[in-house]
């Protein structure tokens, strides 16, 4: 049992943490580790520069840079998305072209935030963003931190653009998800862990993952358990990863924090968080890595 036809990004991303030295600067050298380390580990893509990425806290320039080290390192064994998002439009495009040069093969575009445009100005928007360079496009969706839906009807508009191939899927709504689905070509990926084989069950493409930055191997299982007929097995690994999903997803802590958090423990490059977030507390850390080690054996 495989899926019908190869997703455009590959099946299992991570949503990759921006790893920082112990002085808050870019680390560029870690990122290559960490890459690499994913990579060799199941993930056959990396989305950078995402928020877990800690994108509104990294320069533009730090943004092109961590693209060009990345790639440096997965030598093209895996494809690299590029998020680009801003709430404003010129300064999209412009992000836009400079992840084409550093080598990007995909960009993942949010919906502009906080400025809360009507479903006629977002479509534009990403229209604008889809014609500034040859790349494609993974739309992403995320209402809780944009405060703006990308409602169906407008990604069944954008389905018809060659270069919107894809969307990010933390909207929450699972019926509308299944909708556009049924009527488009859009490569759906679960954005909130807990959906990642729901959606895959009901033709999503894969996930992109924060909670892969630290079980890499047990999140790519349940993919690779469900394309192989043993659904009982899928549903198995998925519920076992449950509580680890909650605690780093759903506790109240940004997903960049609880990942950087783990890694470190884990020794792999992570850093701290740039502010205004914070790194977690000692017993939020302790409690992470103890249902890290119940889910993993280490």
């Amino acid at each position: 049992m495989t899926p019908p036809h190869a997703p455009p990004f590959g099946r299992a991303l991570c949503a990759m943490i921006t790893p920082f030295t112990g002085s808050g600067a870019l680390d560029l050298d870690g990122a290559r580790r960490l890459a690499a380390h994913l990579v060799a580990s199941g993930c056959d893509g990396l989305v950078l520069s995402g928020t877990t990425g800690e994108s509104p806290t990294t320069t533009d320039a730090e943004k092109s840079a961590l693209i060009t080290a990345v790639r440096e390192a997965v030598a093209g064994s895996a494809t690299i998305v590029a998020g680009i998002g801003t709430a404003d439009t010129r300064h999209t495009a412009a992000l836009a072209r400079e992840a084409e040069k550093a080598g990007a093969d995909g960009l993942l575009v949010v919906a502009p935030y906080y400025s809360r445009p009507p479903q006629d100005a977002v479509e534009a928007h990403f229209r604008e963003i889809a014609d500034t360079t040859g790349l494609p496009l993974m739309l992403y969706d995320i209402p809780a931190r944009t405060g703006v839906r990308v409602a169906a009807e407008t990604l069944l508009r954008l389905a018809g653009h060659p270069r919107i191939v894809a969307v990010k899927d933390c909207s929450g709504d699972f019926l509308a998800a299944q909708k556009v689905m049924a009527r488009t070509d859009l490569a759906y990926y679960a954005g909130c862990d807990e959906h990642d084989l729901a959606l895959y069950a009901v033709g999503g493409a894969g996930y992109v993952s924060t909670v892969a930055n630290v079980i890499p191997r047990h999140l790519r299982a349940v993919l690779d358990a469900f394309d192989a007929g043993d659904t009982a097995r899928a549903a198995r690994l998925q519920q076992r990863a449950t509580p680890l999903i909650e605690a780093m997803m759903s506790a109240g802590l940004p997903g960049a924090v609880t990942a950087k958090s783990l890694l470190t423990a884990l020794h792999l490059p992570a850093g701290p968080v740039r502010a205004p977030l914070r790194p977690a507390d000692r017993p939020t850390a302790a409690e992470l890595l103890s249902l890290h080690r119940n889910l993993t054996g280490g």
